[in-house]
């Protein structure tokens, strides 16, 4: 059976990421049996200066964008009903906030650490805590909630949060994957060769992981 490596670049503030990931876990879903992967979680900030207490999520679209508070509205609601069809439940009242998400990097990078499927399940919590909870991603107890959630040591967790650790790691870790071009999220990296960028449907990310295991 072949083995694909795949690495999701991506940032837990990213309402894409969310609907990509719930497809590329339906697709690997779809070819268990024939293809057998290891996932990472890479880090990428989509506002690395966003200041601790985050902003408005329609000024914060309107002043990047260049859109209007209705194009935020009809955009949240297509994106919303993407995830619904992945099986992943944003909040029926939308983001209302835009936050720092350094910190839930660093707890991702060292879940990553630990082995097994750790860094999944956190990653799941603190998308889940955001867009469907409307939680606060950068607060420790949300962060801690989920590492729970996740089924991972809160204490190492709540000291990392304490400190500076992993802060380097994560900084050179964006640093490389926008050297490699990567400048928007999702970006999904299979076997460090080929690149599938978006949330792409189910059946994209299927054929993406067929054709790379049958390649390689």
């Amino acid at each position: 059976m072949n083995q694909i490596k795949i690495d999701f670049v991506s940032d837990i503030a990213c309402p894409w990421c969310a609907v990509g990931l719930a497809a590329l876990e339906r697709a690997i879903e779809q070819v268990k049996g024939d293809v057998t992967v290891e996932l990472h979680f890479q880090p990428f900030e989509l506002n690395p200066d966003m200041p601790p207490e985050g902003e408005d999520i329609v000024e914060h679209l309107t002043r990047k964008y260049g859109i209007t508070p209705a194009q935020i509205e009809q955009n949240q609601q297509q994106i919303a009903e993407r995830g619904a069809a992945v099986g992943f439940m944003f909040n029926r009242e939308g983001r209302k906030r835009t936050y720092n998400t350094f910190d839930a990097h660093r707890l991702l990078h060292w879940a990553g650490e630990q082995g097994g499927d750790g860094q999944h399940r956190l990653k799941r919590a603190l998308l889940g805590a955001y867009f469907s909870d409307g939680l606060d991603p950068s607060a420790a107890p949300v962060l801690l909630q989920a590492v729970a959630k996740a089924g991972l040591d809160e204490v190492r967790a709540a000291e990392i949060l304490r400190n500076d650790d992993y802060a380097e790691v994560v900084r050179e870790r964006e640093q490389l994957f926008l050297s490699q071009g990567i400048h928007s999220v999702p970006s999904v990296i299979l076997n460090d060769r080929y690149l599938v960028q978006g949330g792409q449907p189910v059946e994209a990310f299927e054929q993406a992981l067929r054709q790379v295991a049958a390649a390689d």
